[in-house]
């Protein structure tokens, strides 16, 4: 006997044995056991949630011997003859290759007579959208006053093609998508009956890709188990789908909660190493992060036992504040969108990790970044042709650099800005607050504090605070981003405030804390640039070799305690 595939092997064959449409399930059995039945349905849904299915096993119920009802025996010549496609009453139409009006034609002529073994003569219609115009009019009139003996069950994935007059003289279900969960286990019945084995987090990895359908689910099950060599292995099942492991998704969130930019890379590269679908990677992280955030914001929230690791993700909830986790997940639905704009799938996939990275915001810990000992001679500055413009992690340097120092690391004077904890909050001479202070104070980041530090606190007006801005980020000033600073604001402050951002020249809000920053910044590289021209081992190497500093390697190193 030839083989035959899971997805028609375990198709349902009655009511009872469907999975996840319930609600159609208990519409259509109430209507058969009262005979209370409308004579024409419409079912819609995806691809592979059972909208012919359910066609069939309805077809059965109206037609079987044993008489009417929501349960067929499954054992009459007539139930036996629908789940074998040959039940001369049971007329399946694919409107896809039918869409003429000559075959609708033929079709309501037929109808004019009586079922030849069964008391009713049921049209299934499927892919109904795909009727020419032509041809749904034809339909109109017989299926709004079909005969007694007719029903017609129609179906579709893309209803909003059909007309509207088609619609209104229908009763429509819409057939839901699978839960992943629904699909597995379905998947773990299948297989417990066919006594294959199995991993569980194979099953897991399986349930996801088939995205709402038990039928592309039961074939990639079937493609898994010959790939398999006859069993179901986790690993087999990735390199077949082109995914990872959810703990390598994992492994790259603890590096971004590191911020270490390194074994991001690192992370990246063994991913790469397996050669997956980059965008369902992306899926993948997206999917973690929106588990944390529940984890995060939902007290009851439990993750579900599907192979993760739940003390690492209850680690992470901890460790990544919740509107870095927002900014992350944005990241990557939008770097899954951006792929095809890429050079590559690989590039763009890092260069979404990196983007997370590179956008963490201004006052969460600082990116890690490992400083390389480099030959004698060669830090500062190089001859014309071996010119590095690697850049070193921020540390403080002493006045005057020794010469062991200048051989091994790019050297400044100056330590970077915002260095220092947290300011108090203090107040000027006109009794306004100290505005970078309260900034601090109310842990704004991200888009937050882009927007306050680019403003300045002019006055204050009972429970208003009015902030200059420059009309380079008055488009920032919007709902809902205002209420939420407002409320962050006055929860530093302790009482309620509001905040009223008005349009100010460039010259009115030089003094913001992002242009104080900037000054700071550009003050300290100068410093840093003087120190390394000043240090005697360069002008010696410039002297004598005729090297030269390279432009732009020169960084502020940071006055942190650790900082190399």
């Amino acid at each position: 006997m030839s083989y035959q595939v899971l997805a028609r092997k375990w198709r349902p064959r009655k009511f009872a044995e469907l999975v996840g449409q319930e609600h159609v399930v208990r519409a259509l059995t109430h209507a058969l056991d009262t005979g209370r039945m409308h004579h024409a349905y419409l079912f819609t849904g995806t691809r592979g949630v059972g909208k012919t299915t359910i066609a069939r096993i309805f077809a059965k119920s109206l037609n079987c011997e044993r008489g009417q009802s929501a349960d067929p025996c499954g054992e009459c010549s007539v139930c036996t003859a629908v789940d074998e496609g040959r039940f001369v009453d049971l007329l399946e139409i694919d409107a896809a290759s039918n869409t003429g009006v000559d075959d609708v034609r033929e079709v309501i002529e037929n109808a004019q007579y009586a079922p030849s073994r069964g008391r009713f003569k049921v049209y299934l219609i499927d892919e109904v959208h795909m009727l020419s115009k032509n041809a749904f009019n034809a339909l109109l009139k017989t299926l709004e006053e079909p005969p007694p003996h007719v029903k017609f069950l129609l179906a579709t994935t893309d209803p909003q093609k059909l007309p509207v007059t088609v619609l209104s003289r229908c009763l429509k279900f819409n057939l839901k998508r699978l839960l992943p969960e629904q699909i597995s286990g379905q998947m773990r019945h299948i297989l417990a009956a066919e006594n294959i084995s199995y991993e569980d987090s194979a099953i897991g990895e399986l349930a996801r890709a088939a995205d709402g359908s038990l039928r592309d689910g039961l074939s990639l099950l079937d493609q898994a188990i010959a790939y398999g060599g006859g069993a179901l292995h986790a690993d087999d099942v990735r390199t077949m789908l082109g995914s990872v492991a959810r703990g390598q998704v994992l492994g790259v969130l603890d590096a971004l909660a590191d911020g270490n930019g390194d074994r991001l890379l690192a992370e990246c590269t063994q991913i790469a190493s397996y050669s997956p679908d980059f965008g369902g990677v992306l899926d993948d992280v997206a999917s973690v992060l929106h588990r944390l955030q529940l984890i995060q914001l939902v007290p009851g929230y439990r993750p579900e036992q599907d192979g993760d690791d739940d003390t690492v993700l209850a680690a992470l909830a901890e460790r990544i504040p919740a509107e870095d986790v927002q900014l992350y997940y944005q990241i990557a639905t939008a770097g899954r969108r951006d792929l095809l704009l890429a050079p590559d799938a690989r590039t763009g996939f890092e260069m979404a990790l990196l983007r997370m990275l590179a956008f963490r915001p201004g006052d969460a810990a600082p990116v890690e970044r490992v400083a390389r000992p480099a030959p004698a001679g060669r830090a500062a500055a190089s001859a014309p042709r071996r010119a590095s413009s690697r850049q070193t992690p921020p540390a403080r340097a002493p006045a005057a650099a020794p010469r062991q120092q200048a051989s091994s690391a790019l050297l400044t004077a100056a330590p970077m800005p915002n260095s220092a904890a947290p300011a108090p909050m203090t107040r000027d001479a006109n009794g306004l607050p100290d505005w970078e202070a309260l900034i601090e104070r109310a842990g704004l980041r991200g888009p937050f504090s882009v927007l306050a530090q680019n403003a300045v606190l002019r006055e204050r007006d009972g429970q208003t605070l009015v902030l200059a801005l420059q009309p380079t980020h008055m488009g920032m000033a919007v709902e809902p981003m205002v209420s939420q600073m407002e409320e962050r604001i006055g929860e530093a402050m302790g009482e309620r405030i509001r905040l009223r951002f008005v349009n100010q020249s460039q010259a009115a809000t030089a003094q913001t804390p992002a242009a104080r920053a900037a000054q700071a910044r550009d003050s300290a590289q100068a410093a840093a640039e003087q120190a390394i021209e000043d240090d005697p081992l360069v002008q010696t190497l410039k002297r004598d070799f005729g090297a030269r500093v390279v432009p732009q390697s020169v960084k502020p190193l940071s006055s942190e305690p650790g900082a190399i």
